[in-house]
C-alpha cells in the first residue's frame, strides 16, 4: 500500500555504527507495522526488528542490545540505529510495511562491515 525507500547503508569497520532510514509514501503510515529484514549473500532473508503501530518493538536475538528501531510518524519514516556492528551484520537491509495483511517492501540498502 505504501512505497518504501531505504537509505543510509554503506561500508563501516567492525564496532562502528550506521543509521538506516526508510521513508514511506502513501497514506496511513501510522497504522502500519514496520519491520527491518536483512539478507546476506547465499543466505535466506531474516527478520531483524519490528516496530508495531502501537510503538512496541521487538528484535532478533542476533541484534538485540545493538540495534534500535524507531519511527517518526510525522515524517513517515522508520529508522534502524545499528551500533557495535559485526562482520556478520553484512547484508542487504530491507524495510517492510504491513497494514491489515497488505505488505510493501523497499528496494534494500547494502550494509558492509569489515573486520
Amino acid at each position: 500500500q505504501v512505497q518504501l525507500v531505504e537509505s543510509g547503508g554503506g561500508l563501516v569497520q567492525a564496532g562502528g555504527s550506521l543509521r538506516l532510514s526508510c521513508a514511506a509514501s502513501g497514506r496511513s503510515f501510522s497504522t502500519h507495522d514496520m519491520r527491518w529484514y536483512r539478507q546476506a549473500p547465499g543466505k535466506e532473508r531474516e527478520f531483524v526488528a519490528v516496530s508495531w503501530k502501537s510503538g512496541t518493538t521487538y528484535y532478533a536475538d542476533s541484534v538485540k542490545g545493538r540495534f534500535t528501531i524507531s519511527r517518526d510518524n510525522a515524517k513517515n519514516t522508520v529508522y534502524l540505529q545499528m551500533n557495535s556492528l559485526k562482520p556478520e551484520d553484512t547484508a542487504i537491509y530491507y524495510c517492510n510495511a504491513v497494514n491489515s495483511g497488505i505488505g510493501s517492501w523497499g528496494q534494500g540498502t547494502q550494509v558492509t562491515v569489515s573486520s
